[in-house]
């Protein structure tokens, strides 16, 4: 693949150039590469667009949209394709249920990027091609994107198969007509939250943070021994957790996780509830968005987050919303045992200057597995 001169599409014409050719709904996780063209789905066409929990379930609704008659379209982060390859392969190759697929290229070799992206950035094209999905990169001008999406649908009703557009750093320019942050008054700020957690749970805890801001934040305000910053893997520290607290049954396992990531995993929660381990306390930061990827909504607004814990064979779960409530939810799970799980809703804001971890993953895991064995 030979890099474009990237200039920045406007997201408005992305979306109609797309839509004029029959495709549609539009579905999938975000990333902020294609930030702008979900904010547009969502202000212009919101019936549209279908919010998913993880790449995997995007493309499983995709391929079911295209058995109903449509041409759907599957947006994804590359460092999720690796959740898409089973129904890519064995959904959609196997009973050619053909969907367009727009994967960013986070990580690109030659393109600096987080240590996280580092693998897939060199792997995408590669993966993508493995999986006998045709896949060029987007292009920088409207005429040219228009001729790559006819040749697109051409391939995918003559073959029965996906078609992918990789679309690096600054392909699609910022929407300005974004709808406004939703209001969320009174409720602690992300970084409020943790202190909280920090301050009134058992200073010897192991303390497991899911990737992005609240990793940033954790290692801003409170980096220990004891702390693992979780960067990628979304959805994954509360198994990450889970395997600690199993196996260090000494200590205190405290997981701090999102509404994004938890949804993305969902399945970690039957597990944690089925092997019950008393010293692992399930702290979820709920600011129904997606905010590292520019605030898009998650589905939480509509999930009971505690019934579903308590289905799952939690000891307990807890709603709060009060800095009160979190400091006296997280003291008491923790004396009672668990595993319990504490839903704390959360205003979306963060410090504009909040930088990325200094400390570097495997640093960050040698250190951590140095203070549990100490």
């Amino acid at each position: 693949m030979s890099a474009p001169t990237v200039l920045g599409l406007d997201a408005t014409t992305v979306v109609d150039l797309v839509r004029e050719r029959g495709f549609g709904p539009f579905t999938g996780v975000p990333c902020s590469y294609l930030g702008p063209v979900i904010s547009c789905l969502q202000d212009r066409y919101p019936q549209e667009y279908l919010i998913a929990a993880n790449e995997g379930e995007a493309v499983a609704v995709a391929a079911g949209a295209r058995l109903a008659g449509r041409t759907p379209v599957v947006i994804l982060q590359n460092s999720g394709l690796g959740n898409a390859v089973n129904p890519l392969t064995s959904l959609c190759h196997t009973l050619r249920l053909p969907v367009l697929l727009f994967v960013t290229w986070r990580g690109r070799p030659g393109s600096p990027d987080e240590p996280q992206h580092e693998l897939m950035g060199e792997i995408t094209p590669q993966m993508l091609t493995a999986m006998r999905i045709r896949n060029e990169i987007l292009p920088d001008e409207p005429a040219l994107l228009a001729a790559r999406l006819d040749e697109a649908k051409a391939h995918m009703e003559a073959t029965g198969l996906p078609f992918a557009f990789v679309v690096p750093k600054g392909s699609v320019a910022p929407y300005a007509a974004s709808p406004p942050p939703r209001e969320r008054g009174g409720l602690m700020l992300r970084a409020e939250a943790i202190s909280r957690v920090v301050q009134s749970m058992d200073p010897a805890s192991c303390l497991v943070a899911t990737t992005g801001k609240t990793a940033r934040e954790l290692e801003r305000d409170w980096d220990r021994a004891r702390n693992l910053y979780v960067v990628g893997s979304m959805g994954c520290a509360s198994s990450v957790a889970l395997g600690v607290a199993l196996h260090a049954r000494d200590r205190n396992v405290v997981v701090l996780d999102g509404d994004g990531a938890a949804l993305m995993r969902l399945e970690a929660m039957a597990a944690i509830g089925r092997l019950a381990p008393p010293n692992l306390l399930h702290i979820l930061l709920d600011n129904e968005s997606y905010e590292s990827t520019g605030g898009q909504p998650t589905a939480s607004a509509g999930v009971d987050f505690g019934a579903i814990a308590r289905a799952c064979g939690y000891r307990a779960a807890h709603d709060v919303t009060k800095a009160v409530e979190l400091t006296a939810a997280v003291a008491a799970a923790q004396g009672a045992g668990g595993p319990q799980l504490i839903r704390v809703r959360i205003a979306s804001g963060s410090d504009p200057r909040l930088g990325r971890p200094a400390l570097s993953p495997p640093a960050s895991a040698t250190r951590f597995m140095e203070a549990i064995s100490a």
